[in-house]
C-alpha cells in the first residue's frame, strides 16, 4: 500500500512517520511506498529509507499536486497547512496554501479518478476553529460552524470539500478536527495557541515563558500522542458509519491555564511555575476569546477515538516523549 503524508516535516506529520518506522503495518496494512511531500524536507527515519520518497512541494503551486496524485496513494494524510496566527496575520497566504492548496490536491484526485478507477482514502487535519460564537457550555456534535477568523473558514470550507468530492465518490474522505496539540515539542510557532505548550515546555528544562491571556481562559486539549492515535484510528475506521456527515470534533481535555499551571507545579513543582511571566497580548486575547472551551465528543470517542482526561498525564507523555534520555 501507498501512503502519501502532506505537511510531513510538520510536528504531526513527523511523529506519523516515527511510529510508522516502528510499525509499518501501524494502520492496519503493511506500507509497502512511503512519500512525504512538504515545503521544506521532510526527514526520513533509516528504518523507512528502502521505500521512501520526500518531496519538497508547494500544493499552492500549479503541478505539483498532481505530481503527488501521479503515483495513485492508496492513503493520504493531508496535514499542509500554515497555523493560525500566519494565516491571520497574511489573509493571502493562507488562503492560498489552507485552501486553494487543497483543493488542487482534492481536483488532482478527481481527475485522476475520472481517468480510471481510483479512490484512495484522505484524512485531513481540521481544527477546532471551523466553530465560532455564541457557544454553549458543552459543544455537541450538532453544533453549526460559523468560524471567526480566516483559518478557521479555510478550515470549514476544506471540510465542505471534503464531504462533497466523497459523496461524488472521488475518494473517501474523512476530517479530524483536533484539539489545540499539547504540549508542542520543539520551537515555538506562530499559531495563536502556541502560549498553551510554552507555558508547560519552556520551564520543564528551565527556560522562562510568556503567559498572554489570563489564567481564567479554558480550552480543549489533547497530547500529540494522542494527535498521532487520531490519524492512525481515523486510517482503519469504517467510514461506512460516518454517514454524509464526514468531520468529527476529535476528544480532548478542557481546561484552565490555571489547571495547566497546577499541573506543571504537581509534575515539575515551584520552580518551574516561577519561570511563567505573564505579559498581556491584546491581540492573542482577542483571538483566544473567540475560540471554543469545552466538547462532548462523543461521536468520535463512540467510533473509537481516545484522548487525555489530565493534564498531569499530558505533562507526563512529553517528559517521556521528548526529555527522557536526552543528553544534558
Amino acid at each position: 500500500m501507498h501512503v502519501l503524508i502532506t505537511g510531513a516535516a510538520g510536528m504531526v506529520g513527523r511523529k506519523l512517520v516515527q511510529n510508522l518506522a516502528a510499525d509499518r503495518a501501524l494502520f492496519g496494512f503493511e506500507v509497502t511506498r512511503l512519500t512525504l511531500a512538504d515545503v521544506v524536507g521532510s526527514p526520513v527515519p533509516e528504518a523507512l529509507q528502502e521505500f521512501t520518497t520526500a518531496l519538497t512541494v508547494d500544493l499552492a503551486r500549479p503541478g505539483d499536486p498532481e505530481k503527488l496524485i501521479a503515483g495513485r496513494p492508496d492513503m493520504i494524510f493531508h496535514l499542509a497547512a500554515i497555523v493560525s496566527g500566519e494565516a491571520e496575520i497574511d489573509f493571502e497566504k493562507g488562503y492560498a496554501i489552507n485552501l486553494d492548496g487543497s483543493r488542487s490536491m482534492f481536483d488532482a484526485i478527481r481527475c485522476e479518478s475520472d481517468r480510471e478507477p481510483y479512490r484512495p482514502r484522505v484524512v485531513f487535519a481540521s481544527s477546532l476553529a471551523v466553530f465560532g460564537q455564541p457557544f454553549p457550555a458543552k459543544i455537541g456534535d450538532d453544533f453549526f460552524t460559523t468560524p471567526l477568523t480566516s483559518y478557521g473558514t479555510q478550515k470549514a470550507i476544506c471540510e465542505l470539500l471534503l464531504a462533497d468530492y466523497t459523496r461524488k465518490g472521488f475518494f473517501d474522505g474523512i476530517g479530524i478536527r483536533l484539539p489545540t496539540i499539547c504540549i508542542r515539542p520543539g520551537k515555538p510557532n506562530r499559531a495563536a495557541s502556541g502560549f498553551f505548550s510554552n507555558i508547560l515546555r519552556e520551564p520543564l528544562v528551565g527556560m522562562e515563558a510568556v503567559l498572554p491571556v489570563d489564567d481564567t481562559v479554558r480550552h480543549w486539549f489533547a497530547s500529540p500522542r494522542a494527535a498521532v492515535g487520531f490519524f492512525v484510528h481515523a486510517a482503519q475506521l469504517d467510514t461506512s458509519l460516518l454517514g454524509p456527515r464526514r468531520s468529527l470534533t476529535m476528544p480532548g481535555l478542557s481546561a484552565l491555564v490555571s489547571e495547566q499551571i497546577d499541573a506543571l507545579r504537581r509534575v515539575a513543582g515551584d520552580k518551574a511555575v516561577a519561570l511563567i511571566r505573564r505579559e498581556p497580548d491584546p491581540e492573542i486575547r482577542k483571538i483566544v476569546a473567540g475560540w471554543p472551551a469545552d466538547f462532548d465528543a462523543r461521536r468520535a470517542g463512540n467510533l473509537g477515538f481516545k484522548a487525555e482526561t489530565s493534564f498531569d498525564e499530558i505533562i507526563r507523555i512529553h517528559i517521556e516523549d521528548e526529555l527522557e534520555g536526552r543528553n544534558p
